[in-house]
């Protein structure tokens, strides 16, 4: 029986995880803008492959391929699901810069709830933010109009669906130019650059949850 190349890539990402660890970690990466979350890719685009040189480690959740920031990686299969199971209660915080200015209106619709096609969704915060002067460069650079201005927002979930905040934000009129996502849990991108990673032992990871 032949397996789609979509399979042979589930498989091989599904194989790096159950591989038993011998030194359990888990590995903080600052997700470059245009790299998949993924090991590896049939069309040759940038992956995890490109940044993180630990074998047998599997991603914690995912973050598309347009959005950059924080992704948790590891080689336990028990923190893996901690982390990323719907019903975890980890909160995840973004910032996102949307096309348009956003006043308390849209903010708490976030926080209300939204209609998105798979269901009603909601931030536990959302408000207006001023992202710090450390923030990289995003290259290449979102595309600006005069006409038009542009606002940073943070916005915290625990949910982690599918392009859930470009959705949210688009579904209140404020289409995500740019996202980042800052926060997972006790875990931030504080001192990491885009490609930069630091590890934690399986240890320290779960005394942190």
């Amino acid at each position: 029986m032949h397996c789609t190349d979509q399979e042979f890539l589930g498989n091989v990402e599904q194989s790096r995880l159950e591989a038993a660890p011998t030194n359990p970690m888990l590995i903080l990466l600052n997700k470059p803008y245009r790299v998949l979350s993924q090991f590896r890719d049939n069309e040759g685009r940038p992956t995890l492959a490109d940044h993180v040189d630990v074998p047998k480690v599997y991603p914690a959740g995912r973050l598309d391929y347009e959005s950059e920031g924080l992704m948790l990686l590891t080689d336990d299969g028990r923190l893996q699901a901690r982390i990323s199971q719907p019903g975890s209660g980890i909160q995840k915080t973004y910032w996102a810069q949307v096309d348009g200015k956003p006043g308390g209106k849209e903010l708490e619709a976030l926080i209300g709830g939204v209609e998105l096609k798979d269901g009603i969704a909601k931030a536990t915060s959302a408000s207006l933010f001023s992202p710090p002067r450390s923030l990289w460069e995003r290259v290449p650079p979102i595309r600006y109009r005069a006409s038009v201005p542009d606002t940073w927002i943070e916005v915290t979930l625990t949910e982690g669906r599918n392009r859930q905040v470009r959705r949210m934000t688009a579904a209140v009129g404020l289409p995500t130019l740019r996202l980042i996502r800052f926060s997972i849990g006790p875990w931030t991108l504080d001192g990491l650059l885009p490609g930069e990673s630091r590890q934690y032992t399986n240890d320290e990871a779960w005394e942190l949850l």
